[in-house]
């Protein structure tokens, strides 16, 4: 296929920084408040092992496959979906790309909503006064109904700053300094929570796993969710941070290490929260809660709790900023390429419009409705979407070509069948059991 490269595009000018941004797009709140909740829920570290087999499943074909998609057309979704149509000559292909766009787009509102309680956690650990009252009252407050507008009006300013100036200038660079500070923390975090008394317990639950679960359909079916959504399979993100990549850079090695550090993150925060929360008799199955009602109440107790406390929310408001990022880039390259817009009009334009609709989802009653239909629905079509037009409609050589060049490392033509029949399968699965079920990631 012929390049059409633009010299004027931004692009990430280091595989570094690339690695960093797509480490930052995939380790999120997910991975934080869900991935020790299942933990808790099927056996330990028996969880560990479907989760690592469907990692690295989707880590190769989904995400080497979108980033490759992106670098490939040279766009985010509406562009590329259209361009892989064409080859077919076919039309309309940018109307399909408006559905994970939008996806992106929706995730990312609710998200500034949730970044926002957790720079108001931050402030309270910073002041002293989340621990004046009692976790769940404080996170109430916080919580209701317009109860955190000004925190949410700093994570959107925040976001801005970071994405206004760029790709390389703002995101790369972000991401070059935030993702190796967050894990950082979380090791010192865990170094930290070992010396506790009573965390052994939490160790001997995690590495004396129940292999029992490993027999339920479920441990299988919450494995592959937590690794679909945690990857941020959607059709979108790593599509559009795949549109900045250099020709040479190497996908598949970019795409490994997005897999490997997303998994040592999931480890490395389970490490922390789980022998925490053993340590205060708390309980390892508190799903969502766990960050903002649990582990606050832990901290009321542990020692040097404040310190411990803004370490971890310094740790958990970076990797929402990363994911922030990601998902907002996607409708802000759709405005810039559409309509030619300079690029901080189209920040302002999604970032204002992401705050208006955002102050009705002030209310912790009515964003996980928000999260679900976005999360159960229209991301995992994204996916879908995105696989069936690279991998199927541009061709198999066309999908194999496109992962292999400039790597070092060559996986051979099998991995346009994996995508075909693997990736495009399993991503039904992922959406069908989401609907089922009312969601599994």
């Amino acid at each position: 296929m012929a390049k059409h490269y633009n010299p004027a595009r931004d692009v990430f000018r280091s595989r570094f920084g690339f690695i960093m941004a797509c480490i930052g797009s995939a380790v999120g709140m997910g991975n934080i408040w869900l991935f020790p909740y299942r933990v808790g829920e099927f056996g330990g570290f028996a969880f560990l092992v479907p989760f690592f087999i469907f990692e690295l499943a989707l880590g190769f074909c989904g995400v080497m496959g979108e980033m490759a998609f992106g670098r490939a057309m040279r766009t985010g979704p509406t562009g590329a979906f259209k361009k892989a149509l064409a080859r077919r000559g076919k039309r309309g292909g940018e109307v399909l790309g408006i559905l994970p766009l939008v996806g992106a787009l929706g995730i990312a509102i609710g998200y500034t909503v949730i970044v926002g309680w957790v720079l108001r956690f931050l402030w309270g650990a910073l002041s002293g006064t989340m621990f004046g009252q009692e976790a769940g009252a404080y996170f109430g407050e916080i919580s209701g109904p317009f109860g955190s507008i000004g925190w949410h009006i700093v994570a959107i300013v925040i976001t801005f700053i970071i994405m206004n100036a760029g790709i390389a200038a703002g995101i790369e660079r972000a991401s070059k300094i935030i993702m190796p500070v967050f894990f950082l923390l979380f090791v010192g975090l865990a170094i930290f929570v070992s010396t506790i008394p009573g965390a052994e317990s939490g160790y001997a639950f995690l590495f004396d796993p129940d292999w029992a679960a490993l027999a339920k359909p479920e441990t299988w079916v919450y494995a592959l969710g937590q690794a679909f959504f945690s990857l941020s399979l959607a059709g979108s993100g790593t599509i559009v941070y795949g549109s900045y990549l250099r020709e040479d850079t190497d996908i598949v090695f970019s795409g490994a290490c997005v897999f490997i550090f997303d998994l040592i993150a999931s480890i490395l925060i389970a490490l922390v929260i789980i022998p925490a929360v053993f340590a205060f008799g708390a309980d390892p199955q508190s799903g969502p809660p766990l960050i903002f009602i649990v582990l606050p109440s832990i901290f009321a107790q542990a020692p040097q709790g404040q310190f411990l406390a803004i370490v971890f929310f310094v740790a958990v408001f970076f990797a929402g900023i990363t994911s922030l990022v990601n998902l907002f880039e996607c409708p802000i390259e759709a405005l810039q390429e559409r309509f030619e817009v300079k690029r901080h009009t189209a920040c302002a334009i999604v970032l204002g419009l992401a705050f208006v609709v955002g102050i009705f989802l002030e209310n912790a009653a009515v964003i996980g409705g928000w999260m679900d239909l976005f999360s159960i629905y229209i991301m995992p079509v994204g996916a879908l979407l995105a696989g069936i037009l690279f991998f199927w409609v541009c061709g198999k050589d066309f999908a194999a070509e496109e992962i292999n060049r400039g790597s070092n490392f060559k996986v051979g033509a099998t991995i346009a069948g994996l995508g075909r029949y693997v990736y495009c399968g399993v991503t039904i699965l992922v959406l069908l059991l989401g609907i089922l079920l009312g969601g599994i990631g």
